[in-house]
């Protein structure tokens, strides 16, 4: 089954690697990339699984945001407690 993948990251400190975490993203699945940190990726990984295949690929203070659109559900790294907090407090179960 194939899942619809958004993902959307931050490289935080200068002379990031960007072609490694792209290259992270593009081994999901088929890909489009929308902005320069934001992507599409149809995939047969969940969110979490994709979020396990990007993140080696980044620094402990970077962020990654996966959002599985086909499954409505959700998956990062890096995120403040206080916005992870209010994610799985709103989001729609």
């Amino acid at each position: 089954m194939s899942n619809n993948l958004h993902i959307s990251y931050d490289l935080n400190d200068p002379g990031q690697n960007y072609e490694k975490v792209a290259e992270a993203i593009k081994a999901t699945g088929s890909w489009a990339k929308i902005q320069k940190s934001f992507w599409y990726s149809n995939s047969s990984l969940t969110a979490e699984q994709a979020v396990n295949a990007i993140w080696p690929a980044m620094d402990k203070n970077d962020s990654l945001y996966v959002v599985d659109a086909t499954n409505n559900t959700a998956a990062w790294r890096g995120i403040s407690d206080g916005v992870s907090k209010f994610i799985i407090d709103k989001w729609i179960k």
